[in-house]
């Protein structure tokens, strides 16, 4: 199956659902330049990626090249999704590559996508159309096959792509507009390091080249340009990029509170787990008088054991629960099980002081290579403990890393290791820990500014990345 898929504007979160659920289920994914970083963080790690990134006047893969490696992967029963920027339909070439699909004799879907024509405008404040202003929009590409600029009346146009034709355009449009005409060249729409640069017709290429602006951008010319309606340039996050390095389905809540604070977010998962099934086998977990849970993944790794081997908590007999932190106590409370420790400071360290406080026989559900500090304030204190590693911790190899960000949040050490195993860049970055164990693996990875968020808690590292 191919999917020819609209990336959106640039943005992570004006990507569609379908689109979402198509890139996560592909095996091949051909991408174009304007797909996001965030977007293109979707990419599973087994797909195969391939960079068809468009410049003018230089192409990585010519037209005819994707069409066949598209049919080729297809016929060879893998779902290959087209990866476009904006809407596949719109100066796309989307039509192009539906027709050689129907002539192979093919399946494919065309999975809709926000366009940068009227999505930009609107990210930057400013509407495409408005009933005090005008009744039209005209969207025009500024560069045709034909290299033609086309005439227009007086309504809002949009202009695609026009940065390198600016010169041109401007002295087209001056032929039939007047040299006042509000103008608007955003660069980077929706973006972090999206610009918006007003200025009248008669100064539009100069503008454009006083400021440097480089695609993608789209120009905007009519009344509505001189509108200002964002609300987005007075949050507190608005022009950060941010990287959450938390495993898949784990930063859901943050990203949400970021984005409404105007950062862009980039769920770029550097860890995943995997519950060890056999890690109860012929043990006795009756007898402690403390059970002690280092981590959301512990909780359900224990229940999910628990569960494939017809046995239930109720094993635990008398024990009292001590969570990590707030997290782990609301997954536990999930599963019906009442928390009876939860330490001020969230991190191992802690629980473990707090644990030896405490006194008697201690039972830790864990990560098989999780934090030492544990065993160690356990062994100082000539505590009796056991620990059942019931997941394990692995890296994940990164489809793609971003070129730039100016937060990046580590939740643990693993995801500070697990960052390092991909990239050695990036190192200038804000770093955000959790704790100073993470900090402490943040400074050994070579970043140099860190800042650790008071707890373990969404609302604490947003606080932090302010």
């Amino acid at each position: 199956m191919i999917y020819l898929v609209g990336a959106g504007p640039g943005s992570y979160e004006l990507l569609t659902l379908r689109a979402y659920e198509v890139i996560k289920r592909a095996d091949v994914v051909i991408f174009d330049r304007l797909a996001g970083d965030g977007v293109l963080s979707l990419i599973p790690e087994s797909a195969e990626c391939i960079d068809a990134g468009k410049i003018s006047g230089f192409h990585k893969i010519n037209q005819r090249e994707i069409e066949r490696i598209m049919i080729e992967r297809s016929r060879e029963g893998k779902n290959v999704v087209r990866l476009k920027g904006g809407d596949p339909f719109l100066f796309g070439r989307g039509g192009e590559e539906a027709e050689a699909i129907i002539r192979a004799g093919l399946e494919f879907e065309i999975v809709p996508g926000v366009s940068s024509a009227l999505s930009v405008p609107a990210y930057s404040g400013i509407p495409a159309t408005h009933r005090d202003y005008c009744s039209g929009v005209n969207i025009f590409t500024a560069h045709d096959k034909n290299n033609m600029i086309p005439d227009f009346n007086n309504t809002t146009s949009i202009f695609l792509m026009g940065v390198a034709n600016s010169f041109e355009l401007q002295e087209k449009l001056l032929q039939s507009m007047k040299p006042e005409t509000p103008c608007a060249v955003i660069e980077n729409g929706t973006m972090s390091s999206q610009r918006v640069i007003r200025c009248r017709l008669s100064e539009l290429h100069e503008e454009i080249i006083r400021n440097a602006v480089t695609p993608p951008t789209l120009i905007i010319v009519g009344k509505t340009a001189e509108l200002n309606l964002n609300r987005r340039e007075n949050l507190p996050l608005n022009k950060k990029r941010i990287i959450i390095t938390r495993p898949e389905g784990r930063g859901e809540k943050l990203s949400f509170m970021l984005r409404n604070l105007g950062a862009e977010v980039i769920m770029m998962p550097v860890i995943k787990t995997d519950t060890i099934k056999k890690s109860l086998d012929d043990v006795e977990i009756s007898g402690y008088d403390w059970a002690g849970f280092t981590s959301v993944t512990g909780v359900n790794s224990l229940i999910e054991i628990l569960r494939m081997t017809g046995r239930d908590i109720r094993e635990l007999g008398n024990s009292k629960i001590a969570a990590i932190g707030s997290a782990t106590k609301e997954a536990l409370n999930f599963h019906g099980l009442k928390t009876d420790y939860v330490p001020d400071i969230f991190d191992g360290k802690n629980l473990a002081e707090g644990l030896v406080k405490r006194g008697g026989k201690i039972l830790m559900f864990r990560a098989e290579n999780g934090t030492p500090e544990i065993d160690k304030v356990f062994r100082e204190n000539e505590i009796s403990f056991k620990n059942i590693c019931v997941y394990r911790i692995n890296y994940v190899k990164l489809s793609h890393v971003p070129n730039f960000a100016d937060i990046i949040i580590f939740t643990s050490s693993s995801t500070v290791r697990g960052f390092a195993e991909n990239t050695d860049t990036l190192r200038g970055s804000l770093a955000v820990c959790i704790g100073k164990q993470t900090a402490d693996e943040a400074l050994r990875a070579g970043f140099k500014n860190i800042r650790i968020a008071e707890r373990a808690e969404a609302e604490s590292i947003v606080k932090a990345c302010s």
